[in-house]
């Protein structure tokens, strides 16, 4: 038997040390935090619903309802190619609706829980943006098209 297993008639054998969390791990307990990850959840699984069940029901019409999908809707533009054409209006509001929530909602709460960890993190080392100065220019050069 390995010595990585202890016993099943000995107890497990525990750190007697106790260690403060770290600023990351008080961070993950944060109410706000707790709160900002639950609502991005609940609004991803929202949007993935949105756009993955539009796109599955026009499969399924495609296969299941042809006739449906061939009706011709006005000169050549059939019901199936409309509702083709709509998939990309449901990602592009899919988009438009993440990108507005983002800005709106969960930016600000996360700008606020980045400045109470970095102020944890660095307690009395922290200065304000206005008086950090001008970010470093980066080394590193990107091509133009």
């Amino acid at each position: 038997m390995s010595n990585y297993f202890t016993r099943p008639d000995e107890p497990p054998v525990y750190s007697p040390t106790y260690t403060e969390p770290t600023p990351g791990q008080a961070l993950h307990g944060h109410p706000e935090f707790q709160s900002l990850r639950n609502d991005y959840r609940h609004f991803a699984a929202q949007s993935t619903a949105l756009a993955v069940g539009g796109f599955l029901l026009y499969v399924l019409l495609s296969s299941f309802a042809p006739g449906l999908m061939n009706q011709p809707l006005a000169g050549h533009l059939t019901l199936g190619l409309a509702l083709g054409l709509g998939q990309f209006v449901v990602m592009g509001v899919t988009a438009w609706r993440y990108v507005r929530r983002m800005r709106t909602r969960f930016d600000p709460v996360a700008r606020g829980l980045r400045s109470q960890w970095e102020q944890q993190r660095r307690p009395g080392q922290h200065r304000p943006a206005e008086q950090a100065g001008p970010r470093p220019q980066s080394k590193r050069e990107f091509r133009t098209w």
